[in-house]
Protein backbone atom coordinates (compact mmCIF):
# COMPACT_ATOMS: atom_id res chain seq x y z
CA UNK A 1 0.00 0.00 0.00
CA UNK A 2 1.76 3.12 -1.20
CA UNK A 3 0.89 6.59 -0.11
CA UNK A 4 2.16 8.05 -3.36
CA UNK A 5 -0.51 9.57 -5.54
CA UNK A 6 -3.31 8.86 -3.11
CA UNK A 7 -4.34 12.49 -2.93
CA UNK A 8 -4.75 12.65 -6.71
CA UNK A 9 -8.28 13.12 -7.93
CA UNK A 10 -9.53 14.66 -4.69
CA UNK A 11 -11.70 17.01 -6.72
CA UNK A 12 -13.61 14.14 -8.30
CA UNK A 13 -13.16 10.81 -10.01
CA UNK A 14 -10.56 10.68 -12.79
CA UNK A 15 -11.80 12.03 -16.10
CA UNK A 16 -14.84 13.75 -14.62
CA UNK A 17 -15.48 17.34 -13.55
CA UNK A 18 -14.54 18.48 -10.05
CA UNK A 19 -17.35 17.95 -7.58
CA UNK A 20 -18.55 14.70 -9.17
CA UNK A 21 -19.46 12.34 -6.29
CA UNK A 22 -17.44 9.28 -5.41
CA UNK A 23 -20.13 6.64 -5.85
CA UNK A 24 -19.57 3.41 -3.99
CA UNK A 25 -21.53 0.28 -3.12
CA UNK A 26 -22.37 -0.34 0.55
CA UNK A 27 -19.78 -3.16 0.64
CA UNK A 28 -17.11 -0.90 -0.85
CA UNK A 29 -17.75 1.86 1.69
CA UNK A 30 -17.69 -0.69 4.51
CA UNK A 31 -14.34 -2.02 3.25
CA UNK A 32 -12.86 1.51 3.29
CA UNK A 33 -14.20 2.12 6.82
CA UNK A 34 -12.70 -1.19 7.97
CA UNK A 35 -9.34 -0.37 6.39
CA UNK A 36 -9.36 3.00 8.16
CA UNK A 37 -10.24 1.38 11.47
CA UNK A 38 -7.53 -1.29 11.14
CA UNK A 39 -4.86 1.25 10.23
CA UNK A 40 -5.77 3.70 12.99
CA UNK A 41 -6.65 1.31 15.82
CA UNK A 42 -4.38 -1.66 15.14
CA UNK A 43 -1.41 -1.05 12.86
CA UNK A 44 -0.53 2.55 13.76
CA UNK A 45 -0.33 1.97 17.55
CA UNK A 46 1.99 -1.01 16.99
CA UNK A 47 4.28 1.02 14.73
CA UNK A 48 4.29 3.92 17.22
CA UNK A 49 5.37 1.46 19.92
CA UNK A 50 8.25 0.15 17.77
CA UNK A 51 9.37 3.69 16.88
CA UNK A 52 9.33 4.73 20.55
CA UNK A 53 11.36 1.65 21.51
CA UNK A 54 13.83 2.23 18.65
CA UNK A 55 14.19 5.91 19.58
CA UNK A 56 15.03 4.96 23.16
CA UNK A 57 18.08 3.06 21.89
CA UNK A 58 19.88 6.28 21.05
CA UNK A 59 21.54 6.96 17.68
CA UNK A 60 18.64 7.25 15.24
CA UNK A 61 20.75 7.89 12.12
CA UNK A 62 21.74 4.22 11.78
CA UNK A 63 18.73 2.69 13.50
CA UNK A 64 16.83 0.71 10.84
CA UNK A 65 13.86 -0.01 13.10
CA UNK A 66 13.45 3.69 13.81
CA UNK A 67 13.87 4.76 10.18
CA UNK A 68 11.53 2.07 8.82
CA UNK A 69 8.99 2.80 11.55
CA UNK A 70 8.96 6.54 10.82
CA UNK A 71 8.57 5.85 7.09
CA UNK A 72 5.73 3.40 7.77
CA UNK A 73 4.02 5.96 10.03
CA UNK A 74 4.14 8.53 7.21
CA UNK A 75 2.59 5.96 4.85
CA UNK A 76 -0.14 5.05 7.34
CA UNK A 77 -0.90 8.70 8.07
CA UNK A 78 -1.12 9.53 4.36
CA UNK A 79 -3.49 6.61 3.77
CA UNK A 80 -5.59 7.56 6.80
CA UNK A 81 -5.90 11.15 5.50
CA UNK A 82 -6.91 9.82 2.07
CA UNK A 83 -9.51 7.42 3.53
CA UNK A 84 -11.02 10.07 5.79
CA UNK A 85 -11.34 12.55 2.91
CA UNK A 86 -12.80 9.91 0.62
CA UNK A 87 -15.29 8.68 3.20
CA UNK A 88 -16.44 12.28 3.82
CA UNK A 89 -17.29 12.63 0.13
CA UNK A 90 -18.48 9.13 -0.76
CA UNK A 91 -22.05 8.69 -1.94
CA UNK A 92 -23.21 5.16 -1.16
CA UNK A 93 -25.54 3.70 -3.79
CA UNK A 94 -27.20 0.38 -3.01
CA UNK A 95 -27.69 -1.57 -6.26
CA UNK A 96 -30.26 -3.80 -4.52
CA UNK A 97 -32.50 -0.73 -4.13
CA UNK A 98 -32.44 0.02 -7.88
CA UNK A 99 -36.04 0.20 -9.07
CA UNK A 100 -35.39 0.50 -12.82
CA UNK A 101 -33.79 -2.88 -13.39
CA UNK A 102 -34.25 -2.86 -17.16
CA UNK A 103 -31.40 -0.38 -17.66
CA UNK A 104 -27.72 -0.31 -16.78
CA UNK A 105 -27.01 1.89 -13.76
CA UNK A 106 -24.35 1.97 -11.07
CA UNK A 107 -24.09 -1.42 -9.37
CA UNK A 108 -25.47 -3.43 -12.28
CA UNK A 109 -23.92 -6.69 -13.39
CA UNK A 110 -23.94 -6.52 -17.17
CA UNK A 111 -23.28 -9.24 -19.71
CA UNK A 112 -22.50 -8.02 -23.20
CA UNK A 113 -21.43 -9.69 -26.43
CA UNK A 114 -18.67 -8.33 -28.63
CA UNK A 115 -20.15 -8.09 -32.11
CA UNK A 116 -16.76 -8.78 -33.75
CA UNK A 117 -16.40 -12.29 -32.28
CA UNK A 118 -19.59 -12.96 -30.23
CA UNK A 119 -17.46 -13.37 -27.09
CA UNK A 120 -19.51 -12.64 -23.97
CA UNK A 121 -18.13 -10.58 -21.11
CA UNK A 122 -19.71 -9.97 -17.71
CA UNK A 123 -18.78 -6.97 -15.59
CA UNK A 124 -20.13 -5.29 -12.49
CA UNK A 125 -20.16 -1.49 -12.42
CA UNK A 126 -18.72 -0.25 -9.12
CA UNK A 127 -17.01 2.74 -7.54
CA UNK A 128 -13.53 3.97 -8.46
CA UNK A 129 -12.03 2.54 -5.26
CA UNK A 130 -13.74 -0.83 -5.74
CA UNK A 131 -12.58 -1.61 -9.26
CA UNK A 132 -10.87 -4.99 -9.61
CA UNK A 133 -10.39 -6.23 -13.17
CA UNK A 134 -9.67 -9.81 -12.05
CA UNK A 135 -13.10 -9.99 -10.43
CA UNK A 136 -14.81 -8.22 -13.32
CA UNK A 137 -15.52 -5.15 -11.17
CA UNK A 138 -15.19 -2.10 -13.43
CA UNK A 139 -15.18 1.51 -12.26
CA UNK A 140 -18.24 3.47 -13.35
CA UNK A 141 -15.89 6.04 -14.92
CA UNK A 142 -14.14 3.45 -17.11
CA UNK A 143 -14.89 3.74 -20.85
CA UNK A 144 -16.73 0.40 -20.99
CA UNK A 145 -18.97 1.29 -18.03
CA UNK A 146 -19.66 4.80 -19.30
CA UNK A 147 -20.65 3.38 -22.68
CA UNK A 148 -23.03 0.89 -21.07
CA UNK A 149 -24.73 3.22 -18.58
CA UNK A 150 -28.37 3.71 -19.54
CA UNK A 151 -28.39 0.78 -21.97
CA UNK A 152 -31.10 -1.89 -22.09
CA UNK A 153 -30.94 -5.53 -23.17
CA UNK A 154 -30.52 -5.61 -26.94
CA UNK A 155 -28.92 -2.16 -27.18
CA UNK A 156 -25.72 -1.91 -29.19
CA UNK A 157 -23.06 0.44 -27.83
CA UNK A 158 -19.66 1.55 -29.07
CA UNK A 159 -16.76 1.27 -26.64
CA UNK A 160 -13.45 3.00 -27.14
CA UNK A 161 -10.60 0.58 -26.47
CA UNK A 162 -6.85 0.87 -26.96
CA UNK A 163 -7.33 -1.18 -30.14
CA UNK A 164 -10.03 1.12 -31.51
CA UNK A 165 -13.79 1.34 -31.30
CA UNK A 166 -15.59 -1.91 -30.54
CA UNK A 167 -19.33 -2.57 -30.81
CA UNK A 168 -21.05 -4.60 -28.11
CA UNK A 169 -24.62 -5.71 -27.51
CA UNK A 170 -26.12 -5.85 -24.02
CA UNK A 171 -27.26 -9.42 -23.35
CA UNK A 172 -28.30 -9.32 -19.68
CA UNK A 173 -28.62 -6.87 -16.78
CA UNK A 174 -28.78 -8.03 -13.15
CA UNK A 175 -28.94 -6.29 -9.81
CA UNK A 176 -28.34 -7.98 -6.46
Amino acid sequence: MSAEGEDEGEDGPPGLPPGTPFYMTPAGAAALREELRALWEEERPKVVEVVAWAASLGDRSENADYQYGKRRLRQIDARVRFLRKRLERVQVVDPAAQERRDQVFFGATVTFARLADDAEVTIRIVGVDEADAEKGDVSWVAPVARALLGARVGDVRKIRTPGGVEEVEVVAIRYP
